[in-house]
Formats: structure tokens, C-alpha cells, sequence
């Protein structure tokens, strides 16, 4: 509770608040630039989950008909053999291909991301940049307004 014959710090702010104005515009172009930044990072992501499940589920399937093949009736016992030996062998080779194309994903993300936190921070020092000279013209000016009242 304020008395009567006590300062009004209120008024007093708002005045000092006044007396150096500031212009939103350059939060409100930080606030784009960085949201701009998370959906670029975004994309990057869901496309990398995308193609991973894409990689996967392929995977899964080649796996599922390679089993059907060896799970079938045989004549021979030793056909048996012959067909989880020739299973090993063809699950060996699309795990190796599996895993170098999610490798590829994974480069290929790497690769964006840099690319995006470079121009994120080419884009931060010109905005920053920009709102320091024009934050330093504003002090100016309003020095100037103060001291010529």
C-alpha cells in the first residue's frame, strides 16, 4: 500500500520506460527466425524416421520370405541344412546392406544439420547484428531527447 506523501514508483517507471522506447519488431523477427530454425530440424527428422521405417519394414519383409523359403517341406534331411545354411548366408548380406543404408540415413542428417546449424548461426549474428545498431541509434536518440528537455 502506497501513502500519500511517498514516491509513486509506478509512475516513475512508466515515465523512464517512456523516455526509452523499444521496438518489438526485432524480438518478433528473432522469434521467426528461430521457429523457422525448429521446423527445418523437424523436417530433418522426420524425414530421417521416415526412411529408417522404410528401411525397416523392407527389411522385416525380405526376413519374413526368406523364412517362408526355409520353413518349407524338403524331401532330404540334409535339404534342411542346405536351406538355413543358404538363409545364414542371404541374412547376412541384407544386414549388411540394411545397416549401410541406415548409415546413409544417418550421414545424410549429420550433412543437414550442419548445414542448418551454420545458416542458424549466420542468420543469429546478422540479426543480432542488426538489432544492436539499431538498439544503439535508439539509446541515442532518446539521450539526446533527454538531455535537450
Amino acid at each position: 500500500m502506497a501513502s500519500k506523501s511517498g514516491t509513486d514508483y509506478t509512475k516513475m517507471m512508466q515515465e523512464m520506460m517512456a523516455a526509452f522506447p523499444t521496438d518489438m519488431s526485432s524480438y518478433q523477427d528473432a522469434f521467426k527466425s528461430y521457429a523457422s530454425f525448429g521446423e527445418r530440424m523437424s523436417k530433418v527428422a522426420i524425414e530421417a524416421a521416415e526412411k529408417s521405417t522404410e528401411i525397416s519394414s523392407q527389411w522385416t519383409r525380405d526376413t519374413l520370405s526368406r523364412m517362408t523359403e526355409a520353413s518349407a517341406v524338403r524331401d532330404e534331411p540334409s535339404d534342411y541344412g542346405k536351406a538355413m545354411s543358404e538363409f545364414a548366408s542371404a541374412q547376412a548380406e541384407m544386414t549388411s546392406e540394411t545397416m549401410a543404408a541406415f548409415a546413409e540415413v544417418a550421414k545424410r542428417v549429420q550433412m543437414e544439420t550442419v548445414e542448418l546449424m551454420l545458416a542458424a548461426g549466420k542468420d543469429m549474428s546478422e540479426d543480432f547484428t542488426a538489432a544492436a545498431k539499431k538498439a544503439s541509434g535508439e539509446a541515442t536518440s532518446a539521450a539526446k531527447k533527454a538531455a535537450s528537455n
